[in-house]
């Protein structure tokens, strides 16, 4: 099974990861994504082993779970820290200021700015990926 795994920067700047498609909350914590990501697997190894260890069979939505992380714009920018904010910003059509108070998970992103924003980074990938040196 595949479900999201949701990265999302806190207001004391840590990150955290939670599930919100699954009945089981499993959630991951850390200074950085890195962090949150490592107590996040770890977080998912416990919980299936504590299953076996009191002779319970794993439910099936945990059994050979997959996670796709997803990210909340903070935590994408920090995660990618090598990505200028504001020279992606011009790339996308917004304004610089405004995306600085994305990254900083000061200003709230509508759908409609969260899929240019996303937009954006599928045709930086593609754009990446047909480079030849």
């Amino acid at each position: 099974m595949t479900t999201t795994a949701l990265i999302e920067k806190g207001k004391d700047g840590t990150f955290g990861i939670f599930t919100p498609e699954i009945g089981h909350t499993i959630i991951g914590e850390g200074k950085t994504v890195e962090e949150a990501k490592a107590d996040f697997e770890n977080s998912v190894r416990e919980m299936k082993l504590s299953y076996t260890e009191n002779g319970r069979e794993i439910p099936d939505e945990l059994k050979n779970i997959q996670f796709v992380y997803k990210y909340d714009i903070a935590s994408m920018f920090d995660y990618y820290d090598w990505i200028n904010v504001s020279r992606f910003a011009e790339k996308a059509g917004i304004n610089p200021s405004l995306m600085r108070q994305y990254r900083m998970g000061k200003k709230y992103i509508s759908e409609k700015q969260a899929g240019k924003i996303e937009e954006t980074l599928h045709n930086l990938g593609n754009e990446l990926a047909a480079i030849k040196l």
